[in-house]
This record gives C-alpha cells, sequence and structure tokens, in this order.
C-alpha cells in the first residue's frame, strides 16, 4: 500500500469523495457522513469556497480512505474514514489542528466532530489536546420504514404534491424563509440561492414533498435524498409556515417523502436531528458527533 496526502482539487474530487462516502457507508447508524450532506454542503450558498483547496484527501493508490474538511467555514470541520485505516486519526487531527483553523466563539482554534461510537478516535483526540464540548453534539435519528405506512393524510383543502409536480423557486423560498422563523416575506435577492441549494446532481424533484395551502402558497416542505447504491435515504431540510404548524403537514409531507423512497426500495431513513417532532413519528436516535475543541496558541 502507498498511501499518500494530498490536498482536494473540487474539480476533480468533488464526485470522488462522493463515491467515498458512498463505499464507506456500511453500517446502520453510518460513522461518516452519508453523500447526500456532502452534496447539500456543496449547494449552500453559506460554503467558503474560497478555501476548499484546503480539505485534506488521503489516498491508498489512488482510492480515497480519507477526508478532512468543513461543512461550511473554516475551523468547524469534519472527518471522514474508511475503517480500515485506523492508523490514519493522528495524522487526520494534526493537519486539522494545523491547517483548517478558524476564527470561532470560543476564539481561535479548531473544532472537529468525532462520532461518538469510536473511541478510539476519541482517545487520540484527547491526548492531542482536544477537548470534547459534548453539550454541542449533533445527533441522528433513523427510521426503519415498515411494510406499509399508515394512511397520510392533511386537512381538508390541503394537498401534497411533489416538486416534479410544480417547481416554483419563490414558492419554496417563503415556505423555507418563514419555516425558519424568519419574519415577514422573504427578500427577493435571495431566490437564486434558493434555486442553487435545488440544483445538487442527485437532488430528487420526485421525492421532495410539500403540502399547498387553499391559497396556492407551500406551506410544510421535506427535503428528501437517496443515498445511492444503498437501501437508505437522509431527510433534509424539513420547515412549515408558523401560520400552518400543528396541523399534521410536516408529518405528512416526511411520511409521503419516505414512502415515496421505499416505493424505489429504500428501507431506513436518516435525519441529522433528535427533535420531539421526529421521535413521535417513529424515529429513533441512534447516534450522535461530538464536536472536540483545540484552541491555538499564539505565536511566540
Amino acid at each position: 500500500m502507498s498511501i499518500r496526502m494530498r490536498h482536494y482539487d473540487h474539480k476533480t474530487d468533488y464526485e470522488a469523495v462522493g463515491h467515498f462516502l458512498n463505499r464507506i457507508y456500511q453500517t446502520d447508524p453510518p460513522t461518516n457522513w452519508l453523500q447526500p450532506r456532502w452534496e447539500y454542503a456543496h449547494s449552500h450558498p453559506s460554503i467558503d469556497t474560497e478555501n476548499l483547496g484546503k480539505f485534506a484527501i488521503w489516498d491508498d493508490d489512488g482510492e480515497i480512505v480519507a477526508l478532512v474538511h468543513y461543512e461550511s467555514k473554516m475551523g468547524v470541520n469534519y472527518v471522514q474514514l474508511d475503517p480500515r485505516y485506523p492508523r490514519l486519526k493522528r495524522e487526520m487531527l494534526e493537519y486539522a489542528s494545523s491547517q483548517l483553523v478558524g476564527d470561532l466563539r470560543a476564539g481561535r482554534g479548531c473544532v472537529v466532530f468525532i462520532d461518538d461510537s469510536d473511541s478510539d478516535f476519541g482517545i487520540v483526540a484527547s491526548e492531542m489536546g482536544f477537548e470534547p464540548k459534548s453539550e454541542h453534539a449533533e445527533p441522528t435519528s433513523r427510521f426503519d420504514i415498515p411494510s406499509a405506512l399508515p394512511a397520510i393524510r392533511v386537512p381538508e383543502g390541503f394537498r401534497l404534491q411533489s416538486l416534479a409536480d410544480e417547481f416554483d423557486v419563490k414558492k419554496i423560498h417563503r415556505v423555507m424563509h418563514r419555516g425558519f422563523n424568519h419574519e415577514g416575506e422573504p427578500p427577493e435577492d435571495e431566490v437564486e440561492d434558493r434555486r442553487r441549494k435545488l440544483s445538487a446532481p442527485n437532488f430528487r424533484r420526485d421525492l421532495t414533498l410539500v403540502a399547498v395551502a387553499p391559497n396556492g402558497h407551500y406551506v410544510s416542505f421535506c427535503g428528501m435524498w437517496p443515498v445511492v447504491g444503498s437501501s437508505a435515504c437522509m431527510v433534509e431540510p424539513v420547515a412549515t409556515d408558523p401560520d400552518y404548524r400543528r396541523m399534521g403537514l410536516a408529518t405528512a409531507v416526511v411520511l409521503e417523502s419516505i414512502r415515496r423512497s421505499a416505493a424505489e426500495g429504500a428501507t431506513i431513513a436518516y435525519v441529522g436531528s433528535d427533535q420531539p417532532f421526529y421521535l413521535s413519528m417513529g424515529f429513533e436516535i441512534c447516534g450522535s458527533a461530538t464536536p472536540w475543541w483545540k484552541p491555538q496558541k499564539p505565536a511566540p
């Protein structure tokens, strides 16, 4: 074996990393990112595109076996590791703490999210001066899709439809803006950013559901991403207009998205949340990743 570290090249490595994440998704729950999260991060306008070349990739005879990267900005980092290569853990953390440093609320330094099931990774981090911040852990919940889902109902006058039935970016932008508790109507100059979020290569309009109110507005939204080459899918994002909450609409769009995914062979749905809303419909917490913090020492 000939392992080498190199810097990420977005033009040539973006799809290769996606294939790597699909290949190493071998366990339930996953201990690395699912590939759709990688896609979604790169379609999000908040990502720092200027520093993508600082991501680090480890190759073994041309095959990607490890990756250190941020999701949106320098300093808040993630590690993706082929389980056959545990010896790379220290080197990955050394790289992150020296090359992927940022100015964060706690000061200048580096955060690395490590899956809680990998106690060895945590031991290495602790030995290197990282400190766990468990109160900021990222949870994962899973839904074991039954062979038959119960009937999905919405209030009279409302209907469910997919983005394949109608793709109105302004309506999507409105429900996402209001659904994430921003007041008023959404800014017009953000519509193209919203379109970008819906343009990832594996984004499926036919699996993404909206609830439509009698006035024609989209009032609840559920994004759904198949994990290519597996029987899993990922829910991201979900939002409901505050004027239409507690009507069962969010549950309806999530379950209908899951039902359509199951028709294509999905048996598991994941969501990066432990909110009671998801648990009430049958999701169960299955894992989490803790951020480990290491401040950067000031230069002498």
